[in-house]
């Protein structure tokens, strides 16, 4: 398998399973309603289980270009490849998004809360505030990178060969899952931990072109491209520097 289609399937089932259990928490009637933040953090944290088991023996399932542009930044991923990368996690976020869409058409149509839906694709502030909505995802985008240089150790190396099969993958998807889960829990409270420009970016433009009533909030859609840019390239830096 290339890493452009590990990446693309990772990543769907990232957003499938991810912006799914959202959407069951979320949209009007379904069975799992109202059923809270524990569930949404534990199925994201799920989700980037299921993603890395995928795609992690054929690219290292970055599944978000934060950890993509990191690796980069370290040294650790040869630039050539980080196009492939980025195209997968954005056409797999995409697809993932829209098997959301059609597994919960019937809910959308029902639920009136135009947030609510929006929510099922990609992030938004809790309290609208630019400054502290990019201090928000920085943060948290620079505390999964940061500990996932840490996991890895000195051997990771991606890219930098023609064999990039050492990743997210490598250190086992149990251990990520976990760190996602507690970024969820302690820091996803202010935007929704969006800590992934892909699983953001790729669900906001298919909401913008599905048949769901809202707007996208394409004011705000910079905040979780940026934010995460800037907070995965300081925990590179940093971890290269020490």
């Amino acid at each position: 398998m290339s890493i452009l289609v590990a990446e693309i399937l990772g990543t769907m089932m990232l957003i499938l399973l991810g912006n799914g259990v959202v959407a069951n928490v979320v949209l009007k009637d379904t069975k799992g309603n109202n059923s809270g933040w524990i569930v949404i953090t534990t199925g994201w944290a799920l989700a980037v289980f299921v993603g890395v088991v995928i795609a992690g023996p054929y690219s290292g399932a970055h599944l978000n270009p934060a950890v993509t542009i990191a690796l980069a930044t370290a040294g650790k991923l040869s630039w050539s490849l980080v196009p492939e990368y980025i195209a997968g996690e954005m056409i797999g976020a995409m697809l993932g998004a829209f098997l959301v869409w059609l597994f919960y058409k019937d809910h959308f149509k029902i639920t009136e809360d135009e947030g609510g839906k929006l929510a099922c694709f990609s992030t938004g502030p809790a309290i609208r505030n630019t400054f502290s909505n990019l201090i928000s995802e920085i943060i948290g985008t620079f505390v999964l990178v940061f500990v996932i240089f840490y996991m890895a150790g000195p051997s990771i190396n991606l890219g930098v060969s023609t064999d990039a099969k050492m990743g997210l993958g490598s250190l086992g998807a149990v251990p990520v899952a976990f760190l996602v889960w507690v970024i969820g829990l302690s820091l996803g409270g202010t935007t929704g931990y969006a800590i992934n420009p892909a699983r953001d970016l790729g669900p906001r433009i298919m909401h913008s072109i599905l048949p769901v009533k809202g707007k996208s909030d394409w004011g705000y859609a910079w905040i979780p491209i940026v934010g995460p840019i800037i907070g995965c390239v300081l925990a590179a830096l940093l971890h290269i520097s020490l």
